[in-house]
């Protein structure tokens, strides 16, 4: 058994020693070699290809002998009794079968790993040394392996040698290619044993298993928060750090996410591809649109305020609201010790109070606005444009909240609930009345409408 020492001088030596053994490095790639003539032939990949083709497939090798190994494969001479796979040599095939014997004989003292070949354990050596033998030519970076230096050079020469025959896509590794081909051939081999659902690639079904198990191994280091994947952490991290680098080309807009550039740049080409099939409104975002319907369209309204008998067709709506009765402040200024009970409140105060953003003014009366939708409103206003029509009468508004207020007349539902009493009305102001009066009768504080309103 091979073992490596816990110390990292040790490691160091012993990667050492391995390169002492093999003193003949390519100057293209940095693969070593024992023998001389092992490095000549291998210098011929990089210069004319190879040269000794197999007649079956049509592969090519540099010397006689690696093309006569390779016919072991054709021939079935070397074939693994477990899974039918065919090697080129008996020592090939000998470490092939410890994939199926679960057998790792090259164990790492410092950290446990186990390996199933001695060349994986020295490059796996190389992060606890910190080693870096490969270095591009062109950047400077380094790499353990000179196979990752091999693929990052293709950055720089912009090749993409792996082509897909169906679509000519290509790729600048296999695997990338493999995982390519699935999208074709519908291949999904990685299935959940939990819930039979199946997926093309091996990472994510490892993802997927983290639903089952509740398992969040990347933790936020600064408030704690966990999550499932990687990614979800880095984007989350931007939070703390303010960073912001996806921007936009035309208004200089910057973004913490590429997803989020992406709906961006909608409101400079004017794309709305998502169409309301009720009333042949077009949205930017299919969020907005499925809001659209359940505030526009649907008379629907499950979610019940336990404070003040306010109806929402919204879950998140209902959150928004329970803010104004529990006082709390749950957006943040990152320039000031300021808090604010909306994203819309701590937004004004940016640009107020920071001249962080972007003021959106009106070029006939040159009024401003701190959010886009409320300057489209406004706009409405001077065109004398009424986009939203009621459905039951001939009426029209120039916003959803007119219209919204509107339907009131011809609906049923009394959304706004005085919380004195059990009375509910149709329109929000006929409720802050009656509150008024119901405040009179009882001989409080006039003081108290004003919140009532707001909670409204």
């Amino acid at each position: 058994m091979l073992c490596v020492a816990a110390d990292s001088s040790d490691v160091r030596e012993q990667t050492r020693d391995y390169h002492k053994r093999r003193p003949h490095v390519c100057t293209v790639c940095g693969k070593s070699f024992i023998e001389k003539r092992d490095l000549k032939d291998h210098l011929r990949l990089h210069s004319v290809g190879g040269l000794f083709a197999c007649s079956q497939c049509g592969k090519c090798y540099t010397s006689s002998s690696m093309l006569s190994r390779h016919r072991n494969v054709h021939s079935g001479k070397y074939k693994c009794v477990e899974c039918g796979r065919k090697c080129n040599s008996n020592q090939a095939l000998t470490v092939h079968q410890r994939i199926h014997s679960g057998n790792k004989p090259f164990e790492c003292n410092a950290c446990g790993k186990r390996f199933i070949r001695s060349g994986h354990l020295v490059k796996h050596s190389r992060i606890h040394s910190g080693e870096k033998p490969y270095k591009c030519h062109v950047c400077d970076k380094a790499f353990s392996q000179a196979a990752d230096l091999n693929r990052h050079m293709r950055v720089h020469t912009g090749e993409k040698p792996h082509k897909c025959h169906v679509c000519d896509k290509a790729f600048t590794e296999t695997g990338n290619l493999n995982r390519h081909m699935r999208v074709h051939s519908g291949e999904k081999p990685y299935k959940c044993h939990v819930c039979d659902k199946a997926f093309s690639e091996c990472g994510h079904l490892n993802r997927h298993m983290r639903v089952h198990m509740g398992e969040k191994p990347y933790k936020c280091h600064v408030c704690d928060k966990a999550f499932s994947e990687c990614g979800h952490l880095n984007r989350h991290m931007r939070v703390h750090m303010g960073e912001k680098p996806y921007q936009c080309h035309v208004c200089d807009k910057a973004f913490s996410e590429s997803g989020h550039l992406n709906r961006h740049m909608r409101v400079h080409t004017g794309e709305k591809p998502y169409k309301c099939q009720l009333c042949d409104r077009s949205f930017s975002l299919r969020c907005t649109l499925e809001t659209h319907k359940l505030r526009i369209h649907c008379t629907i309204r499950p979610y019940n305020c336990h404070h003040c008998g306010k109806r929402f067709a919204i879950k998140k709506h209902l959150k928004r609201h329970l803010h104004f009765h529990t006082g709390a402040e749950l957006y943040s200024c990152r320039h000031c010790s300021k808090s604010f009970k909306t994203h819309h409140q701590r937004r004004r105060h940016l640009l107020e109070s920071h001249n962080e953003g972007t003021w959106f003014t009106c070029h006939v009366c040159e009024k401003k606005f701190h959010d886009q939708s409320s300057y489209k409103r406004h706009l409405l206003g001077h065109e004398h444009v009424k986009p939203y029509v009621c459905a039951e009468c001939p009426k029209s508004f120039c916003t959803a909240c007119e219209l919204k207020r509107h339907q009131a007349v011809h609906s049923d539902i009394r959304q706004f609930g005085c919380i004195l009493c059990d009375q509910s009305f149709k329109r929000k102001d006929y409720a802050v009345s009656h509150f008024k009066k119901c405040l009179l009768k009882m001989g409080k504080g006039s003081g108290l409408e004003n919140l009532f309103a707001q909670c409204l």
